[in-house]
């Protein structure tokens, strides 16, 4: 354990953010911190820089993850006094507490719905199984459990198309930052599913929704045990990193009244409880949104433009799992406060540029306006002066290993070489941690 001893005598419950060595988890850190909540982190990968943040009453190194969460968890309740709040900021995370939650109970809330819930939510082919009785608006989607599948979908999809885990573990992770492959042709699907299904028990392949990042949508919010919103949030995309299928790294609150109304939908007539995320993609052709995914359990990398935009989100969902008045800034006044991870999307911008498809005038007029950050923070410099650094090492050490390769090794697939580039700037905070 680093940083200040755990104090047992506060005046509120403490909360408990696992997975400090990511974006969500030191926004959410400082988020609470910034609220009067004492926070202790768990972190798998100790020296990453987030660690080093001023947030946080106590860190507590989580090697591995799965059964060493769970036990770093029950050594730390004792010494916390009241039953403190958990905020797993992975899908992981999430799976782990979920399951473990009877035993952690003595010492913490766990704001989930039922285990069998969660799994159905987190995992894309039962999400798409449970969307379609439903009649939710999902994208024509085809089951990849063999190769004969594969051959099956590429024959009848039009494309492009996308391939993506049912649910991405750790060992899709490991090989990868990509959340989802973009599949230009049939033969490209076979060729990629080849290369991929070892990494995940089930795929599946979906169609491609026209249209640009900025037609990706999302929804923020806390439902309570009786499946009640309490807080909710609107934001679309303005650019990602990597580009096609990367993450987000500017974004901007607006007003879609038909992505606010399925997500209510789905997670109301779900009875569901906690936080909550779904991401829609509106077709340009069409002008209909279907749902891409939703994240459940957890705060997402844009929770914290709620706050900025006068939406208490997570603290909303900490004052109602503990019991203590809701604050009043729970209401979205629609106004264009935005959400910058500053690194990423300098990344972002740049291919743009470099493509033509971003000016430098277009460039300055999208980063105007009020903002949440990401990781910058005056208060607390550290974990992104760690970012930028630790991203400056991968990149130097990604130039060395290129360096060193024999011409005859190099892979004739651009698209691939494209990926790998893409993926080499992304860094530490979206790899798994061991």
């Amino acid at each position: 354990m680093t940083g200040r001893k755990a104090t047992v005598e506060r005046q509120q419950p403490a909360a408990v953010v696992i997975g400090l060595d990511t974006m969500q988890g030191i926004q959410t850190a400082r988020l609470l911190a910034e609220r009067g909540v004492i926070v202790h982190g768990l972190a798998g990968n100790i020296r990453h820089g987030n660690v080093r943040t001023r947030a946080c009453a106590s860190v507590v190194a989580t090697p591995g993850g799965g059964q060493a969460i769970i036990d770093a968890l029950l050594e730390l309740g004792p010494s916390l006094g009241e039953r403190a709040v958990l905020f797993p900021c992975q899908d992981s995370a999430v799976t782990t507490i979920s399951a473990h939650r009877d035993q952690l109970s003595p010492w913490y809330h766990v704001a989930l719905p039922s285990h069998d819930l969660v799994t159905t939510l987190m995992d894309k082919v039962a999400f798409h199984g449970y969307a379609v009785e439903h009649e939710l608006p999902v994208p024509t989607t085809h089951i990849l459990r063999t190769r004969d599948d594969a051959v099956a979908a590429a024959r009848a999809l039009d494309f492009p198309c996308a391939l993506k885990p049912a649910y991405r573990s750790g060992l899709w992770s490991e090989n990868t930052t990509i959340k989802a492959f973009k599949i230009e042709s049939s033969d490209e699907l076979i060729e990629r599913y080849d290369q991929v299904q070892s990494w995940s028990e089930l795929l599946l392949v979906q169609q491609w929704i026209p249209g640009g990042e900025d037609k990706l949508f999302s929804v923020n919010a806390y439902f309570d045990a009786h499946g009640k919103p309490l807080a909710t949030f609107v934001a679309r995309k303005i650019r990602q990193w990597p580009p096609t299928t990367g993450q987000s790294s500017l974004g901007i609150e607006c007003r879609n009244d038909d992505v606010l109304a399925t997500a209510l939908r789905l997670f109301t007539e779900a009875n569901y409880h906690g936080l909550a995320y779904l991401e829609m993609k509106q077709d340009v052709d069409t002008g209909m949104h279907y749902i891409v995914e939703p994240n459940i359990g957890r705060p997402t990398g844009r929770s914290s433009i709620a706050e900025a935009g006068g939406v208490e989100l997570l603290y909303t969902a900490y004052c109602d799992i503990v019991g203590l008045p809701l604050p009043e800034q729970r209401e979205q006044s629609y106004g264009d406060v935005k959400w910058i991870h500053l690194r990423r999307d300098f990344q972002s911008a740049l291919h743009a540029w470099r493509n033509g498809g971003l000016s430098l005038r277009e460039w300055r007029r999208s980063v105007k306006g009020p903002k949440a950050y990401a990781m910058w923070s005056l208060r607390d410099p550290v974990p992104f002066l760690a970012d930028l650094v630790q991203t400056a090492q991968a990149l130097a050490s990604k130039k060395e290993r290129s360096r060193r390769l024999p011409v005859s090794s190099t892979t004739t697939d651009s698209t691939e070489n494209a990926s790998v580039q893409d993926q080499a700037e992304t860094h530490l905070e979206s790899r798994p941690q061991r």
